[in-house]
């Protein structure tokens, strides 16, 4: 659960450390864009190591039979494939830094991202990435698994109850300058 420690956990440091003081840009010499993409290559790069985890801990839980069943892992398949589609195409409209907080640096995006997959929900990369860790309990059959899918299911939703506020102040700062005749944050 590496990323949900350092992307949810981090968001709220990023909103005092990297919104408020700017430390993150200051440790790349005032350069937002190369801290945001920094903190982008830490957040994927724990990405990866939260999923060989998840999948290692998978592998030591007890199978369930009703979980065996050929339709019943099969099924898993379409549930992968529509986590990965949104989280995937979610990462491709927004971006690098629309992916990776760019916001918190003052990257914003010129308008909210309203095609696939937000036109399908509003928190595609959260859905898809829940629906990826199904997938994965139910092709291997461990019910250990889909409780832990749902404490992740619990844990974004924590998480994007901070988050959605903070990105709206963000964007709805913004609008006030820019409804004041002054430049964008």
């Amino acid at each position: 659960m590496a990323w949900e420690f350092v992307e949810k956990k981090t968001p709220i440091d990023a909103w005092i450390t990297e919104y408020h003081n700017k430390l993150i840009t200051k440790l790349f010499g005032g350069n937002s864009l190369y801290g945001c993409y920094a903190l982008a290559v830490t957040i994927f790069s724990l990405g990866i190591i939260r999923d060989h985890i998840y999948n290692e801990a998978l592998m030591a839980q007890p199978t369930h039979p009703l979980l065996l069943n050929p339709l019943i892992k099969y099924a898993s398949i379409p549930i992968f494939l529509t986590g990965n589609t949104l989280v995937l195409s979610s990462m491709w409209a927004l971006g690098v830094t629309g992916t990776y907080l760019g916001d918190y640096f003052g990257i914003l995006m010129d308008a909210p991202v309203t095609s696939f997959p937000f036109n399908v929900t509003d928190a595609p990369m959260y859905h898809g990435s829940t629906l990826s860790f199904l997938a994965a309990a139910i092709w291997k059959g461990k019910p250990a698994g889909i409780l832990l899918t749902v404490f992740v299911a619990v844990m974004y939703k924590i998480a994007r109850g901070y988050e959605d506020p903070f990105t709206g102040m963000i964007y709805a700062k913004r609008e006030e300058k820019r409804q004041g005749g002054k430049k964008a944050l």
